[in-house]
Parts: structure tokens; sequence; C-alpha cells
């Protein structure tokens, strides 16, 4: 069989000294650190280097060509580079720069080195035609990175980082309303040092996917600002198609489950008769794994079904008459293109045995074809100091789908990346509980979850779909605080557990609620602190009880006036050195708030939702792999988030408590989301 691994190829461009703008100081060290990575570390196939003293690169044909990032250069390199394809569907094209950049006339720009400010339409280099340069290589994968907002005291002019290129994937240094910064300490830009940082990490917490780069870049660049003392910093990736997110950019970082995903993607191409795609996908999986035996046997087994579709030799025509149309031409011409309509998702759960290289059979084939179509969704984030006062709003990005089960009630499910977390509370977190730890570290797979909880319309439309009890009857209506908008509360483990069931059951995909690691991560996406939205919280943005006290009982719904809860005591509203704030004393509308960095709605505070997990005070045998744990010191289930009722140390992202299954909790306070696994 001939090789087909895939290639890496790389750019790197980094700019100090300016003509017209203001120097840089360590944007040429950036992009020089990049391309010793690219190297010498990764070992990349080829590796292009632009910058002021950078040495001349070779042409194929006559004079090496000059490597200053001057407009010239760079546009006569980009233009005749990239006139044919020279790269396979399944190889990489890297390209990084690191300099100024312009908002001008509604198009991003990147400033090359003589680039003029007063002309930036006619001396800069737009970023869609870079886009469209680049994507001529021949490579689906074409990933931009762009530190193209930086300055060491104030970023020159307005940022980038608002087209989104199409057919890349594009991370950018900042958010559109942020700067980009330089820290002299570290002798890099945040940015770029937090990218180093992730490319060389291995094993189960690698960044080799799109997924896991941008998920480590948004948390460990503003890390890195606030540590030296900048202010923040958030870059943000674009995926597009939204299913790049999910593929493998470093073969020789990945982990084997990173390949499940593409095993089933290839599995279903080829079920589709998209033989093309199908092969590219295998040659993925060898590349980060050379002796699969699975995708060695799928590569010979498509060759032959293609060998076996192609044309007989054609006869020789007679002088005056017309060749026959050929059928290959014919399903080049109609064929969609690599990996950019075909829908790639990053799916784990249900596809163990494919992951295991098991034979699949076709009702198996038939029934993962049902898998959704997903779409990208953009969103503001907040964040607080620890006095309450809010930082610059961040943008971010999340995958989702609409899971529909007639009329309008559908539950919108949100992708969450597989990763790692340090799972618990740390010793010096204010009002910390003690089964809250040992703090310990959990991988999980993807999956999805509910981007809010379950509200009471989509209880009811659920009950009434499937109106036969699977394990047990429900109420349709079973919530204190009534309001179709409103979150579903005083029900039972057992009763979310049977909703789950009748929701798989109609939409013929696995439903269940979350287990307490899924929803501990979940909830923190990518933060480490107290709550997903920094050291404290305010009543502006979550539902629970600012004014000190803590729910204790029941009277007709309400809190009884306390400030104890679980014999601890509570006498203030606010959290640690944040504010106190008001008391709704009901529940408020899923959505009102603003979303974690995942596009997850009110996990603090508002209802509390069940989890999988039987109770157990102490993590010590919590699962490192992100499941349940089903054996617990009684018959009580875990409750995460807090409620509306309760004080801001009981919403906290690693507060746990515990409830009978039978009962349907506190009356008006126990909610629910959903998980799906494929």
């Amino acid at each position: 069989m001939v090789a087909n691994m895939s290639q890496n190829w790389a750019i790197c461009i980094g700019i100090d000294q300016y003509d017209n703008l203001q120097p840089l100081q360590y944007a040429k060290r950036d992009a020089e650190a990049l391309r010793d990575f690219f190297q010498n570390e990764a070992g990349f196939d080829k590796v292009y280097y632009f910058a002021e003293d950078a040495s001349p690169i070779p042409t194929d044909y006559g004079e090496p060509m000059r490597a200053t990032p001057s407009g010239g250069t760079l546009r006569r390199f980009l233009r005749v580079r990239f006139e044919q394809s020279f790269l396979k569907p399944s190889d990489n094209l890297w390209f990084f720069f690191a300099g100024h950049g312009r908002r001008e006339r509604d198009r991003d720009y990147l400033m090359p080195i003589d680039a003029d400010p007063g002309n930036v339409a006619e001396t800069a280099i737009a970023v869609d035609y870079v886009t469209e340069r680049l994507r001529r290589c021949g490579a689906e994968n074409v990933l931009l990175l762009l530190d193209a907002c930086r300055n060491e005291g104030a970023r020159d002019g307005q940022g980038i980082g608002i087209d989104h290129p199409p057919g890349v994937v594009a991370v950018f240094s900042c958010s559109p309303s942020e700067r980009s910064y330089e820290i002299a300490d570290l002798q890099h830009g945040a940015f770029s040092q937090a990218l180093l940082e992730g490319l060389r990490l291995q094993g189960e917490s690698n960044c080799a996917t799109v997924e896991r780069l941008d998920q480590h870049l948004r948390f460990r660049v503003p890390e890195l600002c606030a540590r030296y003392q900048k202010p923040r910093q958030t870059p943000y990736t674009v995926a597009e198609p939204i299913e790049k997110r999910h593929l493998i950019l470093l073969p020789k970082y990945a982990h084997p489950s990173d390949l499940s995903p593409l095993r089933l993607d290839a599995l279903q191409a080829e079920t589709d008769s998209d033989l093309e795609t199908a092969e590219q996908l295998w040659w993925r999986i060898v590349a980060v794994s050379p002796t699969d035996a699975q995708a060695h046997e799928a590569i010979k087994r498509i060759a032959l079904k293609q060998a076996a579709a192609s044309p007989p030799a054609a006869p020789e025509q007679k002088a005056g008459t017309a060749a026959p149309p050929s059928r290959t031409a014919e399903s080049s011409a109609g064929r969609r293109p690599l990996l950019t309509r075909r829908r790639v998702t990053g799916l784990a759960g249900g596809i163990a045995a494919v992951a295991a290289g098991a034979i699949v059979a076709t009702p198996f084939i038939r029934r993962v074809s049902s898998r959704p179509a997903l779409r990208a969704i953009s969103f503001d984030t907040v964040t607080v100091n620890r006095t309450g006062a809010r930082n610059p709003p961040e943008r971010a990005t999340a995958a989702v789908f609409t899971q529909a089960f007639g009329g309008e009630a559908g539950i919108e499910m949100v992708s969450i990346p597989g990763g790692s977390f340090t799972m618990g509370s740390p010793a010096d977190e204010p009002e910390r509980q003690p089964d809250e730890g040992p703090q310990h570290y959990v991988t999980l797979d993807p999956f999805f979850i509910s981007a809010m909880p379950v509200t009471q319309a989509q209880w009811t439309a659920v009950v009434l779909a499937h109106a036969g009890a699977i394990r047990r009857s429900l109420d349709p209506s079973p919530s204190f605080f009534r309001g179709v908008d409103l979150p579903v509360e005083s029900i039972s483990w057992n009763q979310a557990e049977e909703f789950c069931l009748r929701l798989s059951r109609i939409s013929g995909r696995s439903y269940r609620i979350p287990s307490e690691s899924e929803w501990e991560y979940a909830c923190r996406a990518g933060t480490i602190g107290p709550f997903h939205f920094g050291p404290t919280i305010t009543t502006d943005l979550a539902n629970y009880c600012g004014t000190g006290g803590a729910v204790a009982g029941e009277s007709d719904g309400r809190s009884i006036a306390s400030d104890t809860y679980g014999g601890v005591k509570y006498p203030s509203g606010a959290y640690d050195q944040g504010p106190a704030g008001i008391f709704r004393d009901k529940t408020t509308r899923p959505g009102l708030f603003p979303p974690n960095r995942f596009g997850l709605y009110d996990m603090h505070g508002n209802v509390w939702e069940h989890c999988l997990d039987a109770w157990s005070p102490t993590y010590a045998d919590m699962p490192a792999n992100g499941g349940a744990n089903l054996v617990g010191v009684d018959n009580s289930r875990v409750v995460r988030g807090g409620s509306w009722s309760h004080n801001p140390a009981i919403c906290r992202s690693a507060f746990r408590d515990s409830l009978d299954p039978e009962l349907p909790g506190w009356q008006g306070r126990i909610g629910m989301r959903v998980v799906c696994t494929m």
C-alpha cells in the first residue's frame, strides 16, 4: 500500500520594527518560537518564516525569495506559492501572524512591515484575501493563528476579529473589543506563550484538536494576563464549518481516544458512498495510529470499491463521432468538497464498539445516521473581580443542535468538548465544605448537555408526547411556580429519570441526567474559581438569596427565615469580598442571566439540578473518567447548583447536597437538565 500520511506545513510571520507604526517587542520572537516548535518538535514537513532578518526562501524555480515581511513580498508569496494546490485533503496548513492588525471599512487587515496607517486598503493585506489564497493549497484543514492586535501599552486602532473567514479555523488572540498584550517577564505575547504551552501538551490533556486548543487558550491567556497584571485578554476560535473543531491538527500528539469521532464519520461516509471523504478520514486515523488495522482494512476496501466503480476503458472513437460522457467526470463535478459541507461531529459515548474496531452491523450504521446537524452560535460571557465589578464582556462560540419532540418545545443541546479538570474545591476556597474533596483529576469524553434547565413547557411536551409510563407515571404539571418558560421544579430523581427515558424513546437518542463530574465540568467551563463568573457572584448574574439567610424549611413553598443551612451559618447574602444583593423569592426564566464559556445558563442558583451519582461524603472512590459514582453510603442522590432561596456559597461550582430519589425535593427548588450521548 502506498503511504499517504498527513503532512503539516506552516507559515510564520513576525514583525517588530514597523516603518510607519509603533514598534513591538516580541512579535518576531513569537513567530521564531512557533517556527522552531513546528520544525524541531512537531516535525512539520515545511515551514516558511518571514521576519526582518529572516533568510531568503528557496523557490521551485529561479532566485530565492526575500523573507522581509513587506506588503509586496507577502502578496507575491501568497500569489505564487498558492496558485495551484500542492497538498492533499488530509494535510494541514498553519498560518501564524504576530504583528499589528487593523479594522478598516468593515474588513480585517494584517499590517505588513511597510503598511501605511493612512492608506490601509492599499498597503495592508486583507484577512479574507489571505484565507482565499491559503485554501488553494489543497489541504482541508487550514488554521489561522492571528495575534494581530498587539502593543505593550495600547493597541493601535480597532482590533481585528470581526470577520469570520469561511472554510478555515481562525484563532484570534483576543476579542475585538479587547487588546492583546506582550509580557516582558516572558518575552512573549500572552497569546503566543499560551499557544506554545498548549501545543506542547501531551497525553489525554493534549491540544491536538481544535476544540481542546481553543479551550486551553480561553483559560490560559486570561490567567497569564492576570498573573502579570495586564487587562483581560480572551482568545476565541471560529471554525467554519463548525465540525472542524473536532479534527486532529497534531497527529504526533493526539491520543487514541481522539480517533473515535473520525472512525464514526469514516464509516458513515462509506455507508453514504462518499468514498473519497471516507478514505481521507481513514488516512487521518493512520496519521495518528500508523498500525491501526481497522483503518488499513478500510482503505483497502474503499480502494476496491473505487476500482469497481471506475468506468471501463473507452473504445477508440471513429473520426467524427463524439466520445461518450465520462461517468468519472460527472461524479467528480457533482461531488461535495471534502469535509467542507459534510457534517463531521465529535460525538462520543455510544461509539465504543467502533473505536475498538468491532464489526459494525448495518442497523447500527442506520441508527447513527440520525446524528444531529450542528450549528454555531456566538454569545457574550461575563466575569467579575473579587468585589463583583464586571470585566469587559468576552465573545465565545459553541456548537449546538435542537432536540425537537413536537410543537415548539425543543431542547437546545450544547456540545461540550472532552478534556480534563480538577474536580472539587481547594482547601482555601471561602466557605468550602469537607465533602468537596479530596480534589482529583477527571478526564471526560465529549458530550451534549442542555443549555438551560428543562422548562415546564418542555417537561409537559415530553410527558404528553409519550403518555404511557416506562417505569412510572408523571404529572405533566408538577411545578410550584407556574409558567411555561420557567424551569420545571418540585420533581424527584426518579421522575427526572423517567423524563429522560421518555425523551430517549421519543427522539431515538440516548438521554439521561448528568453525572456529578459532567455537571461540575460543564459548570466550570474551564475556570477554577468558586463560580464560572470568577471569585464572587452578584444577583444581577444569577438568581439566589442575596440578602442573607438560607432555606431551612418550607412555608407555602417559601423559605423560613434562617441564617443556617446544614449546620453552617450564612448571615450575609454576599460571598467573600462581593456585594450583597436582592432576594427574588421565586424562580426566574432560564437564560435571563449571562452564560458561561460553554454557552450554559443558570448553572449557579435558580433551581438545584439532579445528578446520576449516589451520595458519598468524599470523592475517594469517584471515577476518574467522568462516570457516575453509583455506590454511595445510602440511597440518596446528588443535587448541584443551589437555588433561588440559597446563599451564594451554596451555589458554588463545587457545592454538593443530596436527596432521597423518591422525594420531589424542597418545594419549588429542584429541577434538572439533560445529557445526550451518541
